[in-house]
């Protein structure tokens, strides 16, 4: 029974790079998604010893928390060992969940001294990512750390450096970036199968209060129950404020808003799908349209980018939309619109569109050769008529693609899983801490240019602020 499953799985796979492609080129159908898709699940069904087992510490148990943690215990080999977290409430909810003896604790530096853990998943308040990564990566502990990896350009540069020196592994949680349908879309990129890009549209909407971050908070929410006197030591001292403790992504003192909770996401996808290394200039502005809740960050952002030619892209023009009031219901798309057609990514599955121009120029019409003398326009189309030809003065059609992915298909399983393999096999993560600050860094400008009304200037290859 298990050689029939393991064989109706890769069969499965196969099909994800030859029967979803509902048309193609033959170029395009020899490219290797389902052989790195079935690498993956095979992945799963290799036997894990006890050398393979990995046991993992989580610090920060709030909404991202739990999901992070639910993925990851899905990858065979995974074990929980402890969990940290300020708030009192989310410790009882971890014993009330994986048993008493769970080893919980308000003090992240607990779990880092644990010997019997081998990796953490950073889910807590921007604030705090750097200086945790940090702490961990010095305590010799792999990491997994939510993005944005920084909550200030600054914070970059050593958490780079410290990576680079502890010889563990660094994954940054934008899970997109090991989505097969982004994969997809990147070797449809990379064909030429649009032309030559030179735009890209990413909205990421939302409508609804949970959307907006209006979490719900405890009734029994107070300084003592949320360790604020801890939870306030990455920042400048302040009150106490729950809004501030349990909605922290809607205040700029604690989080990063939309730019870093969700332009992030289209930025990793972005980059990853273009091979690009990051915008030249950023410039972005927003306002307080619907969720007047005491925020200090926008609920609805746009940002304008400009990315430079390098060898892997043209010049093209990004634009970013986050709108937590839409009428759209929400979405999330991202369009990578070239000269001979568009790639629409929504979620894990992709379309792409052709249009391409005709050979020759054009010539009537809505044009200004209506206004001419008669004579004018009778010598002008027979000298057209003579130098093109019919074909020529069509466009050229070709067959439209669509990719879709399998159902129940998790880019966050996926991208948890080439995180424990990178920790047992030494090969390299998908999204390192240079990958995860190229990221943030334009994010985090948009930010700084909302505030200052300034264009922000970035250096891509050096990654440093002009």
């Amino acid at each position: 029974m298990k050689n029939e499953n393991a064989n109706s799985r890769r069969k499965f796979l196969q099909q994800i790079g030859a029967t979803s492609l509902l048309a193609s080129t033959s170029s395009i159908a020899t490219l290797g998604v389902s052989a790195k898709a079935e690498e993956r699940i095979l992945t799963y069904e290799k036997k894990i010893t006890s050398n393979d087992k990995i046991r993992i510490g989580v610090i920060g148990y709030g909404v991202q928390g739990h999901f992070d943690l639910r993925t990851a215990l899905k990858v065979p080999g995974v074990e929980l060992a402890g969990i940290c977290d300020l708030y009192n409430g989310r410790l009882e909810n971890a014993k009330e969940q994986f048993g008493k003896e769970l080893f919980t604790t308000n003090n992240y530096k607990d779990l880092l001294d644990r010997k019997d853990i081998d990796a953490v998943l950073i889910c807590t308040t921007d604030v705090w990512h750097a200086r945790i990564t940090l702490d961990a990566l010095a305590k010799g502990k792999h990491v997994y750390c939510e993005k944005p990896m920084v909550y200030k350009i600054s914070e970059g540069y050593p958490v780079m450096e410290a990576a680079k020196k502890s010889g563990k592994v660094l994954q940054v949680g934008s899970q997109r970036v090991s989505s097969i349908g982004y994969a997809k879309a990147k070797e449809l990129v990379a064909a030429g199968e649009i032309g030559e890009l030179n735009m890209v549209n990413a909205v990421y909407d939302r409508q609804s209060s949970i959307g907006a971050w209006e979490y719900t908070i405890p009734k029994d929410a107070s300084a003592l129950t949320t360790n604020w006197d801890k939870f306030i030591e990455a920042t400048e001292k302040m009150a106490f404020d729950a809004k501030k403790f349990f909605w922290w992504r809607a205040f700029k003192e604690v989080g990063t808003g939309v730019a870093g909770d969700l332009f992030i996401h289209l930025l990793s996808g972005t980059h990853f799908m273009t091979n690009s290394k990051g915008p030249e200039s950023i410039y972005s502005t927003g306002q307080f349209s619907y969720w007047k809740d005491g925020r200090n960050l926008p609920d609805v952002m746009s940002g304008v980018l400009q990315y430079p030619k390098n060898k892997d892209h043209a010049a093209f023009l990004m634009t970013l939309q986050v709108n937590f009031i839409s009428g759209t219901g929400g979405q999330e798309i991202i369009r990578l619109i070239g000269s001979e057609g568009v790639i629409e990514v929504s979620g894990n599955n992709i379309t792409l569109k052709h249009s391409l121009m005709p050979e020759a120029p054009g010539f009537g019409g809505y044009d200004s050769l209506f206004t001419f003398s008669k004579s004018m326009q009778e010598e002008m189309q027979k000298d057209y008529d003579a130098k093109w030809t019919p074909d020529q003065r069509r466009r050229k059609v070709k067959e439209d693609i669509i990719f879709k992915a399998p159902v129940g298909y998790d880019d966050h399983l996926d991208h948890f899983t080439n995180f424990f393999d990178s920790i047992r096999t030494g090969k390299p993560v998908v999204e390192d801490a240079e990958f995860g600050f190229r990221a943030a860094a334009p994010a985090l400008s948009c930010n700084e240019s909302f505030l200052s009304k300034k264009i922000i200037q970035w250096d891509p290859v050096k990654m440093k602020l002009k």
